[in-house]
This record gives structure tokens, sequence and C-alpha cells, in this order.
């Protein structure tokens, strides 16, 4: 194989950044025709389209993604020479992980502690609204998004959804209530609960039902951080998973009360099919028990 030419390498990085030939073309001072030829000459050399067309502009294919990180990592280590050779070891790989906003962050980093403080790893990591975190792996800007919220599949869905194991549900708050029966805590303590909608919500109400229990409730949020920050300020008895106040839970500050038995929170780590996948990903999947959906 003929060795990678990092001129068009470097070309190819102004027009995946850029978006589109023309601009780049302008920015590089070449003509667009000149510089069309070599980036079709870089896809030659690497035996795959790194484009597509779409509208007037061009966006990476997956091929184009790869190549993309291995230029920037290249074009990287390039401009900071020195640093690297006092700091000799593997080469670092990249994980984009997207995460549901409310998602808890005990969990995240629970997800993520395979590849956590390895110095040949970054990690990027966002979050936000579902929808925008699948459609930013529909275009391979993350490898995976983790959720609480099973998206909607049907026969062309491209996703793949992988469950996580569940996580289970206590009744949380401060430790002066420890040795009341579940049913007094129910009926005579103010509750935090998660929203109506929430998966978790539907199996409590199931549950205050069969014990017959009118609860009052002092909050609902849609967000396990604002669940973990109520009960932390002392305004009632949360039903949360204990991961989510994991560290309070540890230093005394609040108690697991009583276990739910028969609740359990669900997450998800969402995929989709790439002929090249992630490698990092597949440690971390590995590292759990998974089924499929």
């Amino acid at each position: 194989m003929a060795p990678l030419n990092l001129h068009h390498l470097r070309l190819f990085r102004a027009v995946a950044r850029d978006g589109t030939l023309t601009g780049a073309a302008r920015a590089l001072n070449l003509s667009q025709s000149a510089l069309s030829t070599q980036i079709k000459a870089l896809e030659a050399a690497l035996g795959h389209d790194l484009f597509e067309r779409r509208g007037r502009g061009l966006v990476l294919t997956e091929a184009g993604r790869i190549a993309l990180d291995h230029a920037e990592a290249i074009f990287r280590t390039a401009e900071d020479l020195p640093a690297t050779l006092r700091h000799a070891g593997a080469a670092r790989r990249v994980l984009r992980v997207g995460s549901l906003a409310t998602l808890s962050r005990n969990f995240q980093i629970g997800f993520l502690e395979p590849v956590i403080g390895r110095s040949d790893v970054e990690l990027v990591l966002r979050s936000g609204p579902q929808a925008d975190l699948l459609r930013a792996l529909e275009a391979m800007s993350l490898d995976v998004v983790l959720t609480n919220l099973v998206p909607a599949r049907d026969a062309a869905s491209p996703y793949l959804v992988h469950e996580l194991p569940e996580q289970p549900v206590s009744l949380v708050g401060s430790p002066d209530l420890a040795g009341r029966s579940l049913h007094d805590l129910l009926a005579g303590q103010p509750l935090i609960l998660p929203t109506p909608e929430a998966a978790l919500r539907a199996s409590f109400d199931a549950l205050i039902g069969r014990l017959g229990v009118a609860p009052r409730i002092a909050a609902e949020a849609d967000d396990m951080a604002m669940l973990r920050l109520l009960v932390r300020a002392g305004t009632g008895l949360a039903v949360i998973p204990p991961i989510v106040v994991r560290d309070e839970l540890a230093n005394g500050m609040l108690l697991e009360l009583a276990r739910l038995d028969g609740i359990t929170e669900g997450f998800f780590a969402v995929t989709m099919q790439r002929r090249f996948p992630n490698p990092l990903l597949g440690e971390i999947l590995d590292s759990f028990a998974l089924d499929e959906r």
C-alpha cells in the first residue's frame, strides 16, 4: 500500500471543517477542481468514500468521520511534538458519549468506569434532549447515547438498544426516620417523586395503590440530579435509585429507608450498526451482561 499523503489529508480536513468544496478551496487558495481531484486521490488511497453530498453541502461518511479523527490526531501531534515525545505511550483514542440531560451523573460515571483514567483514552461527554442526541448518533458525532427512555423503534429503525443492568429503587431520606415501616413513611412524610410520565412513577403509583396510601407530594422532577438536590435539602423522601445518591448514602447524610421491591429503573445504551464500530465502546459493553432489543 502506498504511504498516506499527508498533504491530501490536510486538504481533506479543511473540506470536512468547512462542509463545502467551494469554501475550502477559497480558504486554501486552490481551484475547486484541483481540490476535488486531490480529495478523490485520498479516497482512492483509502479505499472508501469520505463524503456524501446533501443538498449543496458535503457530510462525512462513517469512513470520513474515522479519517477526520485520525487527521485531527495526526496534526495535533505534529503541532505539539515536543510534549508528545516527553510523554511517550500508546496513541489516544476518542469515545464520544451522549447522555440524556436528566440522567444520573453517578450512573454515567459507572458506565464509563472501564475507560476512565486511561492514558490512551479521551472522553467527549455531551448531554441534551434525547431527540438531539439520537440525531448526533445518526450523524456519527456520537458513538453511544445513554438514556432511561427506550427510543421508538420499528422495522426501519437504525438503533441498537442495549439494555443495561436495572437499578433498584428505594425510599431515601433523613437517617432520623430509620426504623419506620414503609407504610408509615409513605403515609406520613412528604414525598419527592419522578414526574407522572416516567416509567418509574407509574410503578410507584401502582405500589401506593396496592398499599392504600394517599401520598403527600412535596415535589416532582424529571431530572435525577434535581431529585438528588431536593432530598439533600430536606424537602421530603425521594423515590430514587440509590446509585443517584451514592455519595450521600456513603457519608451518612442520607439513608436508604426502604427498598421498593419490584420497582426498578431501566437504563439503556443506544448505538447504531456500523461498519467501523468504536473498539472502546465494545470494551465497555462487554463488561456488562447485556440484552439487545
